[in-house]
């Protein structure tokens, strides 16, 4: 058990929250919510005492261990992978370096000796025989081949690394475990296992995602950062938006019946009042209204984006056909891709993700293939959201100098519309692109993209930097957009509630193609039921 005792943090003049007490107990586990900015990574520290907040403490039990993922994927390059794992129980790993030194040295004396017993009597009770091979099963759970458990970090991908910092978070067995976007590079199988994992975990968990899929499946309780608070919510990710939702409606409700009796109240006292006969009354409703006392309705710290793609024209019955494509590029290798987009197709492209980001670069027309051949309809336009959209601001250009680059129209108010929609208001359009974080340069990429009308869009990992409701709004969106598409994501709920066919690139470069959701996809090809 974590015991939060009125905490409070901010930065300068800026108040993340204050006053927060909140108890977070064994079996239970936490899905922290709350807008972009909110202090949800800062609560994490918080908790696991990396920062110190203005007020207020935590409380972890003497006997207790906390543990919090680390993204750091480059501070353990230098150790082998199960030794990266084992670290996650630094008290065992401690016992395993210094028994290996002891039974190291050259002149191994006595006291060595009585040494080396009372730590081998330490490793039994921390059941250190055993250490090796249930890190050895974290990892293959995670997809870690038994062949890379002797590799050195250094000569792991990514998405191999997040997996195995992964482990190690999990290896020690904490009281409390905190895990910042735990799905992040994961693939589907490693997804359902963590959720397994994570449902089946006997101490408290509290985990910071923005896959509602997964908050669903292993929440028990939502912790929502918002109006300078934050507040425990029982129930999973949909149970707290519908209830939250409700009470935000009932306060709305209340306040309206209040302002409708205020109203009622001061045109009997303004009409009467000065009626000698009517004065008691008068008095007797201005004591009652004086007794009305409107909720206060704070500002939420959420903002909901307004998402829609029109295509300017049909894209016709020839829209893209891709013959024997293939190219080897760094990291990635595509060999005879062959693809035929017909008339409302959403299709989810699933497999490495740089061999993914390969092929949307060649259909974009960005990196050019080694051969076979790409062709695109005459009435198509594209759009394209790429994973890694840095080039696109490197420029020293404000926010509305950059989009209108794309614009055919030359009217800043009609440039400013678009970028409104994506929360740009008063002065930020005029803030240089360079210097924008990952979500405002997420939000102009989806401003460019609805400027440009597309009837074809292709979208690689499109919810990266979003918050929840920024990714609800894109959801909306493209369940609702009458072109066709192509996108990768590893967002559950997204996919499954857009992509009307599948489309898995294998590691040999075989390719599987299904008309069906995501759901029925993984139940047929993987028999995984999620």
């Amino acid at each position: 058990m974590i015991e939060v005792r009125n905490v409070a943090v901010q930065f300068g003049s800026r108040v993340l929250y204050s006053n927060v007490s909140l108890k977070f107990t064994d079996g239970n586990c936490y899905g922290l919510i709350g807008a972009n900015g909110a202090g949800k990574s800062t609560f994490l520290k918080v908790l696991s005492k990396e920062l110190q907040p203005n007020e207020g403490h935590v409380v972890i039990p003497e006997n207790e261990t906390l543990f919090m993922l680390k993204q750091d994927q480059f501070a353990y390059d230098a150790y082998s992978v199960l030794d990266t794992v084992m670290m996650g129980n630094e008290a065992l790993y401690k016992i395993m370096q210094e028994k290996n030194e002891l039974y190291a040295k050259a002149d191994f004396t006595e006291e060595d000796g009585i040494r080396a017993g009372d730590l081998e009597g330490m490793f039994a009770e921390m059941d250190g025989w055993n250490a090796e091979s249930d890190a050895g099963i974290l990892l293959e759970g995670l997809g870690i081949e038994t062949a890379k458990h002797d590799f050195l970090m250094h000569d792991l991908s990514g998405g191999d690394k997040v997996k195995v910092l992964l482990a190690q978070s999990l290896f020690g067995k904490p009281n409390t475990l905190l895990l910042d976007e735990p799905t992040n590079n994961l693939d589907v199988q490693a997804i359902a296992w963590l959720e397994e994992f994570i449902i089946n975990y006997p101490n408290t968990v509290i985990v910071v995602s923005h896959d509602r899929h997964f908050l669903n499946k292993v929440c028990t309780h939502i912790a929502d950062v918002d109006f300078n608070s934050i507040k425990i919510f029982a129930g999973n990710y949909d149970f707290w938006y519908e209830t939250s939702q409700l009470l935000l409606q009932q306060m709305k409700n209340t306040n309206l019946k209040k302002e409708e009796k205020i109203k009622e109240l001061e045109a009997f006292i303004a009409r009467f009042s000065a009626n000698a006969s009517k004065s008691k009354q008068a008095t007797s409703r201005k004591k009652t209204l004086d007794k009305i006392v409107l909720d206060d309705l704070v500002p939420s710290q959420r903002k909901y984006p307004f998402i829609e793609f029109k295509a300017k024209r049909d894209s016709g019955k020839s829209i893209l056909f891709i013959e024997d494509l293939s190219k080897v590029a760094e990291g990635a290798t595509v060999e005879n891709f062959n693809l035929n987009v017909i008339q409302k197709d959403k299709i989810l492209l699933l497999g490495d993700p740089l061999k993914v980001s390969l092929i949307m670069d060649m259909i974009n027309g960005k990196v050019t293939q080694d051969s076979g051949s790409i062709n695109v309809g005459q009435t198509v336009t594209q759009a394209y959201i790429p994973r890694d959209n840095r080039e696109y601001f490197e420029s020293d250009e404000s926010i509305i100098e950059w989009l209108s680059n794309y614009s055919d129209i030359d009217d800043q108010q009609y440039i400013r519309g678009f970028l409104g929609r994506m929360l740009f208001s008063g002065e930020e359009p005029l803030k240089e692109v360079k210097v924008l974080s990952g979500g405002e340069k997420a939000r102009c990429m989806f401003s460019k993209a609805m400027l440009e009308q597309p009837n074809l869009l292709l979208l690689d990992d499109p919810t990266n930097h979003l918050d929840l409701e920024s990714i609800q709004a894109l959801n909306n969106a493209l369940k609702d957009y009458q072109g066709e598409m192509i996108f990768a994501s590893s967002d559950h709920q997204f996919v499954n509630s857009i992509a009307n066919r599948i489309i898995e690139i294998k590691e040999d470069n075989t390719i599987v193609d299904r008309r069906c959701t995501y759901d029925e996809y993984l139940d047929r090809e993987y028999g995984i039921q999620r």
